[in-house]
């Protein structure tokens, strides 16, 4: 019996809790939430969202794609890129981009020049205006950020794999 009485015990002053507080909301008048055009200093416009904030993934995109200048075609052969990139909050590149694939027919001084191209291209671009949920949401993660020369396309090498032999 003395386990069951600590449990009505418990039990009697929970109702007589929930009926003082049900008499003491009877008595007292609702208090009027203020409306968010009441609110001193509250506009209800948005702010706009600046022109030159990078604000999703395609803005961001479009400013990388804007300060990409390749190498003229003088000085190197068109070649494919990608770059794995972080940023950070405040729109700087985090730790070191790591280039990830360049193209197959590229020569070493080919390679070297569009290096040199991504890493310039980034700098020009970095630190991005962020806002701040497009901040939040970029924060530490890594872009593979694809270069192509799309103005003097490489050419195709056809691969003809029925003729490649086979060694069982």
């Amino acid at each position: 019996m003395t386990c069951r009485q600590p449990k009505v015990r418990f039990a009697a002053a929970l109702l007589m809790s929930a009926s003082a507080a049900s008499a003491q909301s009877q008595i007292q008048a609702p208090v009027p939430l203020p409306i968010p055009n009441e609110v001193p200093g509250h506009d209800q416009k948005q702010p706009p969202i600046e022109p030159d904030r990078v604000d999703n993934f395609k803005d961001l995109f479009a400013r990388l794609r804007a300060c990409w200048r390749p190498p003229p075609r003088s000085k190197a052969n068109p070649e494919n890129i990608t770059v794995i990139v972080s940023f950070d909050r405040k729109g700087n590149i985090l730790g070191r981009p790591r280039i990830t694939y360049e193209s197959e027919q590229a020569t070493d001084n080919d390679r070297i020049l569009y290096r040199i191209a991504v890493m310039e291209t980034l700098q020009r671009c970095a630190p991005m205006p962020f806002t701040d949920s497009m901040a939040g949401a970029v924060a530490g993660r890594p872009f593979a950020i694809q270069f192509r020369n799309l103005n003097h396309p490489p050419k195709p090498v056809e691969k003809r794999v029925w003729l490649t032999p086979k060694i069982l």
